[in-house]
């Protein structure tokens, strides 16, 4: 891990626009972000032990602008999974929220099949990410598991750690672990304990009554702290469902590979049939509203609409939109690459290249001209010199012949 964290930029965007909700229900604060239109029934995301609601900041910020409603929480403060079925279930009463897409990853992706066994009628369809079925396992390798509720915070915070591989990353996994471990540091006491708690307490899904096409199970093929035999559980569970593997990601492909990963969180709510509004689509509100706006602003806002300014790599332009107002991260500029590198192929002179080079990002750009004006000074620099010695090397030649 790099001893030196520096926040990401589009996260620090995504931290200026989306607003972070908290709401008391009974004895539980729950806090989420909510962004997209309210028409759409959402996809609700849950992050696993060591994560929070903003770990899914990526995934809110694509897949809304497409016109779908994404809904991250945090997991609260419950000691027993009924309690969390109960508490959930008041959480989606109390935002006037009834049918939901639901997205887990690791101990999220056990909550949400709980969730979805129990309250089957709410629970339209599944996406599961390196999660599981049971949690004997996990029992089994926390030997303090009966106090793990009165273990102290340093105590809880170096066991969710040791659970985040360590060593050589490529820089997008390195980058997701150190985010996840900044999250890890705002966590309290009570969440760790409870979370892990959550993770050890005896349980295990029994089979859906949701049927197997509408659940998707998105795995990443390097590395990840679910055990493999796990996964491979949860794939004979559900022999039916559409499998979604990543070449690499890690524990947080959410993080590490957002375009892959919102590829397939779109192709499934496509498949399931969720119709996105993008109609409904404006940009990001300062003032936090929430993105759905009233009728009379549709004709103002289809003119102020985000346009297609690239995305994932694998997608088409239909399928990739971005905030043309965002900061630079690895979703934004997929496309004006490929605009720049053609105009370099088919305009070799300068006007059609600083013309191409603006299509860039700033900074790119910005070091394309100051090249350009080096070579051009350099060569303005060296005219006099070369004229000088062709003027030296010709009275030179004429003082031989005159000999």
């Amino acid at each position: 891990m790099k001893s030196v964290y520096s926040v990401p930029g589009d996260y620090v965007y995504f931290k200026s626009q989306v607003p972070l909700h908290k709401i008391p229900i009974g004895t539980k604060q729950w806090r989420y972000y909510d962004f997209g239109p309210k028409v759409v029934p959402p996809l609700i995301c849950l992050p696993g032990t060591a994560g929070t609601a903003d770990v899914y900041y990526k995934q809110i910020m694509s897949l809304s602008v497409k016109g779908y409603r994404v809904i991250s929480v945090d997991i609260p403060c419950v000691w027993n999974h009924r309690e969390w079925i109960q508490s959930f279930e008041k959480f989606l009463d109390a935002i006037d929220v009834h049918h939901i897409h639901l997205y887990g990853t690791s101990l999220g992706g056990f909550l949400a099949q709980l969730f979805a066994q129990n309250r089957p009628r709410r629970v339209k369809s599944l996406i599961l990410s390196n999660t599981f079925l049971e949690t004997r396992t996990f029992a089994a390798a926390m030997p303090w598991a009966p106090i793990v509720g009165w273990a102290p915070t340093f105590l809880l915070k170096r066991y969710v750690l040791t659970g985040i591989r360590d060593g050589p990353h490529e820089p997008f996994i390195a980058d997701s672990v150190d985010f996840v471990v900044s999250q890890v540091e705002t966590l309290s006491r009570d969440d760790l304990a409870s979370r892990l708690t959550l993770t050890v307490d005896n349980a295990s899904v029994k089979p859906l009554l949701l049927s197997d096409s509408f659940i998707t199970i998105m795995d990443t093929n390097d590395y990840s702290s679910i055990p493999q035999e796990l996964k491979d559980q949860l794939g004979e569970r559900y022999p039916g469902a559409r499998r979604a593997y990543l070449k690499t990601g890690g524990d947080f492909p959410f993080l590490s590979r957002p375009d892959e990963v919102n590829l397939h969180l779109q192709l499934h709510l496509r498949r399931v049939g969720l119709e996105a509004h993008p109609e409904l689509v404006q940009s990001i509100p300062k003032d936090g509203t929430g993105g759905s706006h009233s009728k009379e602003d549709d004709k103002k806002d289809r003119d102020d609409e985000p346009k297609d300014y690239g995305g994932n790599p694998e997608s088409n332009s239909e399928e990739s939109q971005s905030s043309p107002s965002a900061p630079e991260s690895s979703e934004f500029h997929g496309l004006d690459s490929q605009v720049l590198s053609n105009a370099e192929i088919h305009h070799e002179n300068s006007v059609v290249l600083n013309r191409s080079a603006t299509l860039m990002n700033p900074h790119e750009a910005a070091a394309r001209i100051l090249l350009q004006l080096t070579w051009e000074l350099v060569i303005v620099s060296l005219l006099p010199l070369c004229v000088g010695s062709l003027y030296i090397s010709n009275n030179a030649r004429k003082f031989r012949q005159l000999m």
